[in-house]
């Protein structure tokens, strides 16, 4: 469809529409060909080393025993022992966590941290659970992957619907099943049980550090440039604050409860400071007006981050999209299907594996430090941070200059490049 059609009808509902380890592997099998990767290097890089499935049983706060399922998937380990976090989520499901996991390696390898990928996660609904019952659940995961969980084989770290309380509980049973207090083991812990300062931000700050980076090569000046942000849990709302800080003009955000919008710019420490006193939610928030979550991906602004889930941005909606960048604060946020007609309507996309890997930078911070029982500043880490997301930046720049090819295409070619040529010099079977 030409991108000069006029937008009728409403958008169809953002969701899971695609298959996302389809979607990452089209992206992996068009890098593989640019890159000329032999055979037998491709199909040790796309099958993931090892999948695990447990069954849980927990005692529920009424006394009744509860089974869930559990995954973790570890799909290589060339760079280093695995990383990757865990999702509590009631969507959970194995081609998901695979290939969230196949990420997390392209993530680790575009940034250049000595890391494999894994991801792990547990279908349930943590929002229905007690304390009790999603620390029973925790713990009883990570006994159940004690032989899989270490800090030189396979480290977690929070993801949707876990945070530093579960990370905790990881560290703490962890730690019972090998006799000794294991820091490592798991990053995203809290402040005082040796987590790093700037974690809580460091996914977000990646985001804006990387659309600055975009924007500079685009010739957008700051003052000028209008956004609008997808999500507004940690990553949407970190991503808007210190976009905020910078002085881009937050026009619309949107949550759980439903989309909002300003022309004038919304004040994003006042939509924090509303979030933060009504359950974590937006709507009601006096500084902006409710309008339909999918138009809000195809609204007038020149920055669009998709902050939330996978596949928000399909084949149906992405002949609309008017932003000149699109930054991928999300795992998985564009639909492989709508790569080709985001490319041929001229849209810079910053793509996941690159956008949002500040996280992933910071937990590998945290590690180290708790591997040195040395705490770092938090200008230290920011410092650092900035440093590498910015270098990582211009290496896919400059690849996507070469091929001519996106930047989505140029990071995995970076990513797939440095495990192919470690995996060459490691040697195989």
């Amino acid at each position: 469809m030409a991108a000069t059609t006029v937008y009728k009808e409403p958008a169809p509902k953002v969701g899971h529409t695609e298959n996302p380890l389809e979607s990452m592997m089209s992206r992996f099998n068009v890098a593989a060909e640019i890159l000329g990767l032999d055979d037998t290097t491709y199909e040790v890089l796309k099958a993931p080393d090892k999948q695990v499935i447990v069954n849980l049983p927990v005692s529920m706060d009424d006394g009744h025993v509860r089974v869930f399922e559990g995954y973790r998937v570890v799909h290589n380990t060339i760079l280093g022992p695995s990383k990757g976090g865990i999702r509590y989520d009631k969507n959970v499901n194995l081609d998901e966590v695979k290939a969230l996991a196949a990420w997390m390696t392209w993530k680790c390898a575009v940034v250049d941290i000595p890391y494999g990928g894994a991801k792990g996660g547990i279908i349930c609904d943590p929002s229905t659970m007690s304390a009790g019952e999603l620390e029973r659940l925790t713990r009883a995961y990570t006994n159940s992957m004690k032989d899989v969980f270490g800090p030189d084989r396979d480290i977690p770290a929070p993801d949707m619907g876990t945070g530093p309380r579960e990370m905790a509980w990881i560290m703490d049973e962890f730690s019972k099943t090998v006799g000794q207090t294991s820091s490592a083991v798991v990053t995203g812990k809290p402040l005082v049980m040796g987590g790093s300062l700037g974690r809580t931000e460091a996914t977000g700050r990646g985001v804006m550090v990387s659309c600055l980076a975009a924007m500079s090569k685009l010739d957008m000046e700051v003052e000028n440039t209008s956004v609008a942000i997808q999500g507004f849990g940690n990553v949407g709302s970190w991503t808007a604050k210190l976009m905020f800080d910078k002085g881009l003009k937050i026009k619309g955000v949107s949550d759980i409860s439903g989309a909002y919008w300003n022309d004038n710019g919304i004040n994003i420490d006042e939509a924090i400071a509303y979030k933060n006193m009504h359950a974590g939610r937006l709507d009601g928030f006096p500084g902006a007006t409710p309008m339909d979550p999918n138009e809000l991906l195809t609204s007038e602004v020149d920055v669009l981050v998709p902050a939330a889930v996978e596949d928000v941005i399909t084949e149906h909606n992405a002949p609309y999209i008017k932003a000149k960048l699109i930054v991928e604060g999300a795992n998985g946020p564009t639909a492989a299907s709508a790569d080709p007609i985001i490319y041929g309507k001229g849209i810079s996309v910053v793509p996941d594996i690159l956008a949002n890997s500040g996280g992933v930078t910071v937990s590998y911070f945290e590690w180290v430090q708790n591997k040195q029982g040395f705490k770092w500043s938090q200008d230290m880490v920011t410092e650092r941070a900035d440093r590498i997301m910015t270098e990582a930046f211009e290496k896919v720049y400059a690849v996507s200059q070469k091929y001519n090819c996106s930047l989505r295409i140029a990071a995995y070619v970076v990513a797939i490049d440095k495990v192919a040529q470690t995996y060459k010099f490691r040697g195989g079977y």
